[in-house]
Order: structure tokens, then sequence, then C-alpha cells
């Protein structure tokens, strides 16, 4: 699903950060420049001056090894000599780890992660500072944001031995360190979430999506969308709750409420997606009563239309799982082979049979699944002729046999439609609830065809018929007034381009009344008087014509304010617009409407993005999601997602700069190669 403006969030855009220059990470150590906060700030804090220091004391800063011939940097891990001077340790800890004497030397061992600092010791013509290599632990931590990897992955004693062979002072935090600052950075990330949606005016739609994890650990995603003041969809994931056993609708319910509450949109929430089962459902209808109780407002929960789509989908290639899986071991067979691959490029070229761009999708998902009927459809004598030149290799069981072509061939020619409809809803910008009901439509009416066709064959009739149950099942649940306004505000869909299960007059009805109660002149009280603060002013002190021209206005504007109805009036927009940006340019014809629209146009047609449950892409976040640990899913998956969004990481609310620290290493490298070739040349 495409978000526009890469969902990073305009609320979090605009607060400005503290830089790491203003604040160090841990209170207790003092830099002096750190160099690496925010270009916006441009201040870097100067050391003060120090008192001279005794030499005894730096030794409390350094350990003394058992064999008594060293002593080692408690801070960095650095070794010196037993018989260095002591004014060279201080100058170790001087350039090395400035403001070292405002923390205690006892407590170096156990203290919090190091601040990202830079020593600013004047340097020689040409000499780039040195990077302290606590940087490498916070660009670790990135590489396993970025990854999903759990913070035990750095526990591995090869990975350690690896960078000890870089550089032997380098020096790993303790996994429990990593995971303590991994809590520290969540806490700060969420804190600046919560605020960001304090100032957001319009309505939210959230998102339910479940899975369990290798721990048999149950999780529930909550992720909340709307539109921005510039019509803009916005999505940020509020939180990963563990749900307790037995992982009931009751469960789910107590986690999605201390959500909505933690994060203060209780009275916002327009709707919840959920993902179909019958314990989020059930929990959805809890939430329901909960709100209509506290008469906050209308809520509505509906079903995940990828989800139904994609059980509808299963139904129909159930008798033909089989063959898709002998296609299948062709594929695989094809995409780990280039000489094989490369004979099947020239072969399709020689019978023209399409183009076709190895690797092949041979995922287990709905996009995969459609690819090898379209194999055998499309390219069916390259493939018998790929077979036929590697028999040794592929097996004599691989050649498709006659009747299983003719199989493949029908149910490729059903199932066309839908994955056309798939498609369409993965690339569509803005699949809003009226385009996807729309779609769904579509797919009830080729079901029935099939069903009611005399040239259907019984095997594809009899799984018509699941498919037919599983359609109606979500009509019914989604035929409601709630979705009908919803439908009827996209410009594309309006009135006549709706499905016949939603059209009713009693609907239109219900929606004018809304309308008129929550988005007329209550939202709008500059308009709800014909007279000016000025004419009130002047005691309304005005001509006898005067006052029958304005009774006129009242009532022309008494009559205007139904834009509803004049918006229905006018034919659809045509389907590839865009929808966001329709209301964006006719918001100023419809002021009040486009509120409406603003608000409803946010709920959400599936639970999930369309592309992550049809295509291969899905396999990969199921993999994460089933090996993550639970000491670290909430807070690394919250992470991951926040900084894709564009939100900035940050430890006890102070931004890493990760492009300053890249920079840093990037001259720290260079800086070493250079010392290494003039030492060769010496």
């Amino acid at each position: 699903m495409d978000w526009t403006s890469n969902n990073a969030l305009k609320p979090f855009r605009d607060m400005e950060p503290k830089s790491v220059m203003d604040m160090p990470l841990i209170p207790s150590i003092d830099p002096i420049d750190i160099g690496l906060g925010s270009s916006e700030k441009g201040n870097s804090i100067t050391a003060k001056p120090r008192k001279k220091t005794m030499t005894s004391v730096y030794l409390k800063f350094f350990e003394t090894a058992p064999d008594g011939k060293s002593r080692r940097c408690k801070f960095c891990g650095q070794s010196y000599s037993i018989a260095t001077a002591t004014g060279n340790l201080g100058r170790h800890l001087s350039n090395r780890h400035p403001g070292y004497d405002k923390s205690g030397g006892d407590a170096v061992s156990n203290s919090a992660p190091l601040p990202i600092a830079v020593s600013k010791k004047s340097q020689p013509q040409g000499k780039v500072p040195q990077v302290d290599y606590d940087h490498l632990n916070w660009l670790l931590i990135k590489w396993l944001i970025v990854a999903s990897l759990p913070p035990s992955t750095l526990e591995e004693k090869w990975l350690a031995n690896s960078y000890k062979f870089l550089n032997a002072s380098i020096q790993l935090w303790p996994g429990e360190k990593y995971k303590a600052v991994f809590r520290e950075v969540f806490r700060s990330m969420q804190e600046d979430v919560r605020a960001s949606l304090e100032h957001i005016s319009s309505k939210f739609s959230i998102t339910l999506d479940f899975w369990t994890s290798y721990e048999q650990i149950y999780y529930m995603s909550v992720t909340c969308q709307w539109i921005d003041e510039n019509w803009s969809f916005q999505k940020v994931l509020l939180d990963i709750c563990h749900i307790p056993h037995p992982c009931g609708d009751a469960e789910i319910y107590h986690s999605l409420v201390k959500v909505i509450k933690m994060y203060n949109i209780e009275n916002r929430v327009l709707s919840c997606t959920h993902d179909n089962s019958q314990s989020a459902m059930h929990a959805c209808h809890t939430l329901k009563e909960h709100l209509d109780g506290q008469k906050i407002g209308p809520f509505c929960y509906i079903p995940c239309a990828a989800r139904t789509l994609n059980l509808i989908i299963d139904d129909g290639l159930r008798t033909t799982k089989s063959v898709i899986s002998k296609i299948r071991e062709f594929v695989l067979e094809l995409n780990a082979s280039s000489e094989m691959s490369e004979d099947f490029i020239q072969l399709t070229t020689a019978y023209q049979e399409g183009s076709w761009k190895p690797p092949l999708d041979a995922s287990a998902r709905w996009s995969g699944n459609y690819q090898m009927l379209d194999i055998v459809r499309k390219a069916s004598k390259s493939m018998d002729a790929v077979i036929r030149k590697y028999e040794e290799t592929l097996g004599s069981r691989m050649p498709l046999t006659s009747t299983e072509k003719n199989v493949v061939s029908i149910m490729h020619q059903y199932l066309e439609p839908f994955y056309k409809t798939t498609t369409n809803i993965c690339t569509n910008k803005v699949p809003t609830i009226g385009l996807v009901l729309f779609f769904m439509d579509h797919i009830s009416e080729t079901i029935a065809v099939c069903r009611e066709s005399r040239h259907s064959p019984d095997w594809l009739k009899n799984a018509a018929e699941d498919m037919a149950i599983k359609a109606r099942n979500y009509n019914n649940q989604v035929c409601n007034i709630f979705t009908y306004m919803t439908a009827i505000l996209d410009p594309r869909i309006k009135g006549e381009l709706i499905p016949e299960s939603l059209s009713s007059d009693n609907y239109l009805e219900e929606a004018r009344t809304h309308f008129m109660r929550n988005y007329s002149t209550t939202h709008f009280p500059s308009m709800t008087s014909g007279y000016s603060a000025q004419e009130v002013e002047d005691g309304g002190s005005v001509s006898f014509a005067e006052e029958i021209a304005r009774k006129k206005r009242r009532a022309s504007m008494s009559t205007a304010t139904d834009e509803l109805t004049q918006y229905l009036s006018e034919p659809p927009a045509p389907i590839p617009t865009d929808v966001l940006e329709w209301w964006k340019v006719n918001s100023t014809r419809y002021p009040r409407l486009s509120v409406m629209a603003r608000d409803f146009l946010t709920v959400q047609a599936t639970s999930v993005a369309p592309e992550d449950l049809f295509c291969s892409k899905g396999d990969e976040i199921e993999k994460q999601r089933f090996c993550m640990p639970h000491d670290s899913a909430q807070a690394l998956l919250c992470i991951r997602s926040w900084t894709q969004g564009g939100i900035k990481l940050k430890f006890k609310s102070t931004e890493i700069d990760y492009e300053r620290l890249m920079e840093l290493a990037a001259a720290a490298s260079a800086d070493n190669s250079n010392a290494g070739s003039e030492k060769k040349q010496k």
C-alpha cells in the first residue's frame, strides 16, 4: 500500500527534538563537543576549564590486570603497560572520554551506554578525529533495528571475535545492556508518538493484526491511521501487545482498550478493522458497546476484505493444489540453476511464449500460486522442453499430464479476474472502503456466473459454492449504514457504483441526518448567523430592505448546508482518480462535507497492507515475527516501524544522529587506511 509522504508524519517532523549537542545521553557524563546533534541547532557545548587534577586520581579509572603487567581503561578497554606514566593515562581520559571526572570510577563498569561523543582535542593539519569505539555499539543498534534481529544476536562469540580481529580494543556491550538501551529508546519514541497524536484533530481508524511466535506467544499489533490537513494518508504503529492466555476476546479487548487509553485517542476512534477471527470480532463488539455507553460518537468494526478474498481464493485453488506443487518444484529448480533459466528464457523467446524474468515468484502465497498457473498456461512448450533436457536433474515425475494441463487452463481462466482484483487493490494508492466493496461485488458476480454456467465442471462448481458462502458472509458483515456513508464519500463510487446490497433509500436518509447533525452549522459557528460581529455592535440598526435581503440570504444559506445532496447529484469521478487529491481540490466547494469525508475515508478496508498478504513480501514479515523472542518483540518491532515512518531514534529524549556517526566512521576508516599506507612505505 502506497502511503503518501513516505509515511513521514508531519507532526513528528514539526517537533524539534533536543540535539545530542544539547543533552548528553548519560546525564552523569558531560561530553565536551558531541558534534552529532541535529543540524538545525548548530550550537555546540564548549567545555568549562577544568581545575588541575591530582595525578593519582586517574588510576581509579583503570583496572590492573591479574598478571600485574598492564592497566585497562574501564571505559573502553584500552590497555597500557603498568609502567606507563599516569600523565599519559590522564591524556587518554581527557581525549577519549571527556567528562570522565564527572563520573565515579567505581561506577564505570556498570554504567549505562556511553554517550556518543567526539573529543574536541585540536588535531594536526589533515588529521581526522578519532571515533570513540562506543560508536560501534550504536551502529550495531541501528543494524539490529533495520534487520529486525534481537539483541541476543550480538552475543554470538564469533561475531565478537570478528570485531576483535579488526581491533583488539573494541568492546561490545553485554546483551543485557543492549536490551536496556532498546527499552529506553522505545519509551522515548513512544512518548513522541503519543505527543504527536495529541495535535491531530481528525478521526482515527485502527487496524489489528495477530500472530504467534516460536515461543507460542500470541501477539497483537495495533496500528492507527488518519488523513492529515493536507489530505495525505498517515499511519503509525501504536503498540505490539502480548495477549495473555487463554488469548480470547476478553484478553484482546482489555489489551486494545489499554493501548487506546494510553495514547488518549478513545474519543477519536471511528472504526476498527480486524483479522476476521471470532475472538477479534467479539473483542471489537465489546469495544463498541463500551464506546456507545460513553456516548463518544459513532464507532464501527469491519472484517478484513483482503483476508476474506484470500480465503475465497484458497477455496478455488483447493482442487489444483497438487498440480501447483508439482509446478512449483520445477520453478524452484529453474531459479536455482542459471543454465536452466537461460534455456527457459531462450525457449520462451523462440516459441513466442511471453517475457519471463528469473527468479520467478515461487512463494506459496496467492501471487506465487497464480504464477504457477500462468507458466503452464502461457509457456507450456518451453516448460516441457526444459524438463526433457534436464530429465536427470528434474526426474520423470515433473512433466504434467494432458488432464493436469486442462485443469490448470480452466482454473487460470476462472481465477484471472481474482488476480486482476488483487493486483488493483495492492497497487491502488487509496484502496478505500467504497473501492474495495466495488471489487468484492465483482468477485461475487464472477462466482455466481461460474456456479450457474453449464460449461463449468462439477469440481469447479463445488469449489465455487464454498467461495460463495465466504463472499456472502463478508457482505452480511459490512452491509450497514456506517460502510454506506464511507462508500458514498468516495467520489469514484458515490451512489452509482455502490453494491446493490448497500443501496437503500433508508441508508441515504440516515447518512443525510448524520451529516446535518454532526457536520453542519454546529461545526461552523461563523455561518450560523446572517449577521456579522460588526452588525451586532451596530445594534442591528439596519434598513427594512436590508433586513429582508438578509432573511433571503439566510434562507439560501440554510438550503446550501445540505452539501451531501449536491455532491451526490454530480456524476462519479473516473476510477483512476486520486481520491484524496479530489477532496483537497473540492474541499472549498464542500467545506462541511469534506470534514466528514476526511474522517470516514480513513476507515480501512483491510487490517494489513494487501501486498503483505497476497505477495511474497509477507513471507519475510512472518519470518521476522515468528523468530522474535518475547523480551525484544515489542521494543524492536515498534522502533523499526517508527523509524521507517520518519520518527527520529532517541535515547532518553536525545536524538541519535546516525548520519553524523557514519561520517565519523568513514573518516576514521580513511584515516586508518592512510596511516597503514604510510607505515608500509616507511
